[in-house]
């Protein structure tokens, strides 16, 4: 098995069924779109009859969160989707590094994993299947979080993914509508995984764009672990399917607040800004503009290729972070420090109703 932080970037197929002909779509592209979950979540019933549901559906946040006692909350999350390269070493780990995503913006440290596998069995071989597996594997170990066990079904499409529990104090929860006026907004890992898989399965991606994409994507945000302790930190949510603009919509609708997103500010992955301008986008991010486009202000005039940028699905993106302008700069240089050398203040909370507003 090739360690986590060597397996080699392959551009083409390893083998004789490319896993991305397997799938209409891949990684968090594949997800509903906004408007949709929407209003298939909203006869959800209330979970207010379960005091110890401190986080349940109401805010759209990234994981639940159930207080076991005085000092310890469970964080329970699920993700899976459909591959979004072809070494299935790679998309193993690719799907385990956006599953446990979800813990870490929750402020927790995953304790235990359990997989989710679909897979085609008359056309995938064994051997794929396992590499697929042992790629996630390697993941979870190094996240100190072991598989120990899960749940596989014979399916149409190739599709992996985790249940991922942690652990967190009550008191250190993060959330994703803590977010208070005045907060800046740091973006830890740079945008542009949608644009970059797309150029992928056209085979317009070359070796340092590819490389750029898998090292970003299983990059563990394990920084929000500590997020929790650090003074002034409010709100955090990662980014993954709806994009930059969907995921920071959600934050002002839970904290009540508008945000300003500054467009220049964004961080890109190499290679992204000029694909997006060639005509690469993705389906996902047309649906994505589809369905909350009416609560943004200020895209009047702003080129479709660099719209496609904020609403591009980042499959395993970074967190979001909601910090107080007088801790933000603290909190920028930790991150930085634990390895999201190009994590940026791309915005900032106000007073206001809970929309997004694009600034130059």
């Amino acid at each position: 098995m090739t360690p986590l932080d060597q397996s080699p970037a392959r551009p083409h197929p390893s083998g004789p069924v490319r896993l991305t002909s397997l799938a209409h779509g891949g990684g968090c592209g594949c997800k509903i779109a906004p408007a949709v979950l929407q209003d298939i979540l909203k006869a959800m019933p209330a979970a207010a009859a379960f005091p110890n549901l401190l986080v349940g559906t109401e805010t759209s946040d990234d994981a639940a969160v159930w207080r076991l006692n005085d000092t310890q909350a469970l964080v329970a999350t699920t993700d899976f989707f459909m591959p979004v390269v072809d070494d299935p070493f790679d998309f193993g780990r690719i799907a385990a590094t956006n599953a446990l995503s979800d813990v870490y913006a929750m402020g927790a440290r995953p304790i235990l994993c359990l997989a989710i596998v679909g897979m085609p069995i008359a056309t995938l071989s064994t051997e794929t299947i396992g590499r697929i597996l042992a790629g996630g594997a390697s993941v979870c170990a190094a996240a100190g979080a072991p598989v120990a066990g899960g749940h596989s079904i014979d399916s149409v499409e190739p599709i992996y993914g985790l249940v991922a529990l942690g652990l967190v104090h009550p008191d250190r929860v993060l959330t994703n509508r803590g977010a208070r006026a005045g907060d800046l907004l740091i973006l830890t890992k740079p945008l542009g995984v949608g644009i970059l898989s797309a150029a992928f399965k056209q085979e317009r991606l070359d070796e340092a764009g590819y490389a750029a994409m898998i090292a970003s994507t299983t990059q563990l945000n394990a920084v929000g672990a500590v997020l929790g302790d650090q003074a002034g930190v409010h709100a955090v949510t990662d980014v993954t399917g709806f994009g930059l603009l969907g995921h920071v919509l959600e934050m002002s609708r839970g904290s009540g607040l508008t945000a300003e997103i500054s467009v220049a500010a964004a961080p890109l992955l190499p290679g992204v800004e000029a694909l997006a301008q060639g005509g690469v986008r993705t389906g996902a991010s047309t649906r994505n503009w589809a369905s909350y486009g009416g609560e943004v202000a200020g895209a009047d005039g702003l080129p479709e290729w660099r719209r496609d940028l904020l609403t591009d699905p980042q499959t395993s993106g970074g967190l979001l972070i909601a910090v107080a302008p007088e801790t933000a700069e603290g909190v920028l240089d930790l991150v930085r420090r634990e390895g999201f050398g190009r994590a940026a203040v791309v915005g900032r909370m106000a007073k206001g109703a809970p929309t997004v507003h694009l600034v130059p």
